[in-house]
């Protein structure tokens, strides 16, 4: 009789949890390790007194995968919309003043957020030719030749840094943006491609009452009894007929083989893994770069704050010269999180642009957040009513050069029957996670029952 197929699976963030669900649905054995204490690895949620702060994703960008894994898990109830119209608006800094960005190419035509120079580069786009693919080129170079320098340094420079905390002069597009790649071949216009696939509306942004903690703690809890967590692997080994067995500190699951192991791990943590066994792929993975970033939640009492603050928040260009790379205006989007009569924001410092600011102490860092806050709301307070922060010493992975190379590695390790399902290799959003953990489910699902 065949083997029966049993699947580790190492990590306990999203892509990990979200694979052993849909596997366990599938009627496949799990075990999933995790080495902290709590599931949701970069997911994390804090309550300290009357504010709720998240220390990794600040909302959900609602897909199909992603609303229906909720659904599952009863938790539809506790869905969180902003107030209407706030999470659409958008402002970057410019000139020292915060400027909303308008939503789509004719409503920058219209506005006077970009000069009329621009404005006419804009609308050449339309008439330039599509360049060969370059595999080589970066988010900036690209945007550059479709558009110009002020597009670059006023809309693409903000927009990286708040999703990729990235530097789009090292990030490749054919990895961090493939779709617009793919929209200028088949179209000769990223404009017209957009415009042709109908391209603009935005999904729905949500959050979960009491933090988005709330999805990977409800996965947990449906897979209770295959999820250990203070369980790091420290080592794999191969078997004689190609399984795999895991080492951890307790050696509780040293007599267990698996047919296939899924990795939801950072690159580096991977790669230390990996390197006894497959050290080539290991190089490469342990090569995927992820910047320091650090949350900082500052909240205000209301009258101090004469911004009115609505809207999802507000970015700030390289060109400004500014501390933070912008903040999300947390109370805006979810009036719950701190007292009624107060604001809170969400300030990002570091990143790929700025790493070292990432690395600050707490007592410069702080206070600096604190004045740069003060001088582009208008906060008139002398302290913030509550201020706390968190350090990510490796916060998103990045689509620079190194990870094609990372990716082709993974490619190999698949073929060997283990399975990188890291958010580096899925997609950094968490829809993406959900979307790549359940399709690497199913595909494993299908061949244990064929």
């Amino acid at each position: 009789m065949p083997t029966p197929t049993r699947i580790a699976i190492l990590g306990g963030g999203i892509t990990g949890l979200t694979a052993a669900y849909y596997l366990n649905q599938a009627g496949v054995d799990v075990d999933l390790f995790e080495a902290a204490d709590e599931p949701g690895g970069n997911m994390r949620s804090r309550r300290e007194g009357s504010y709720t702060t998240e220390l990794g994703p600040n909302s959900l960008l609602l897909s199909p995968e992603l609303e229906e894994l909720i659904g599952e898990l009863d938790l539809t109830g506790q869905i969180q919309d902003p107030p209407p119209g706030v999470g659409a608006n958008r402002y970057i800094l410019r000139g020292g003043q915060y400027r909303k960005l308008p939503a789509s190419p004719p409503g920058l035509l219209a506005s006077g957020f970009f000069s009329w120079k621009t404005k006419l580069s804009i609308l050449r786009e339309l008439t330039r030719p599509a360049a060969p693919p370059d595999a080589t080129e970066t988010v900036a170079a690209f945007f550059r030749r479709r558009f110009n320098q002020e597009v670059v340094d006023y809309a693409v420079n903000p927009f990286v840094a708040g999703i990729y905390a990235g530097d789009p002069t090292q990030l490749r597009v054919q990895e961090a943006f493939p779709k617009l790649v793919e929209l200028e071949q088949q179209h000769g216009s990223v404009l017209r491609g957009l415009a042709k696939a109908g391209v603009g509306q935005r999904r729905r942004t949500v959050s979960l009452r009491g933090g988005l903690q709330a999805l990977p703690d409800a996965l947990a809890a449906r897979l209770a009894g295959n999820v250990y967590f203070h369980q790091p692997v420290t080592a794999l080994t191969r078997t004689a007929e190609g399984g795999f067995q895991v080492s951890t500190p307790s050696g509780a699951f040293q007599d267990r083989t698996y047919s296939q192991v899924l990795i939801a791990l950072p690159a580096h943590v991977a790669a230390e893994l990996l390197q006894p066994l497959f050290p080539a792929q290991a190089a490469l993975i342990g090569a995927v770069y992820y910047p320091p970033m650090t949350a900082v939640h500052t909240a205000y009492r209301r009258a101090d704050v004469q911004h009115a603050l609505h809207g999802f928040g507000a970015l700030h260009p390289q060109v400004e010269g500014t501390y933070a790379a912008g903040s999300i205006w947390s109370s805006s989007l979810y009036p719950d999180r701190c007292p009624a009569d107060e604001v809170l924001f969400t300030t990002f410092v570091g990143g790929a642009q700025s790493p070292g600011k990432a690395h600050d102490a707490e007592a410069v860092m702080l206070p600096r957040v604190h004045e740069e806050l003060c001088r582009l709301y208008g906060i008139s307070a002398p302290a913030p009513q509550w201020q706390r922060r968190y350090v990510w010493e490796r916060a998103i992975p990045q689509a620079d050069a190194n990870l094609a190379p990372a990716r082709a590695a993974a490619a190999e390790l698949a073929t060997q029957g283990l399975q990188v399902v890291s958010n580096w290799q899925a997609g950094i959003s968490v829809p993406d996670c959900v979307r790549y953990a359940r399709q690497i489910a199913g595909k494993i699902s299908a061949a244990s029952t064929a």
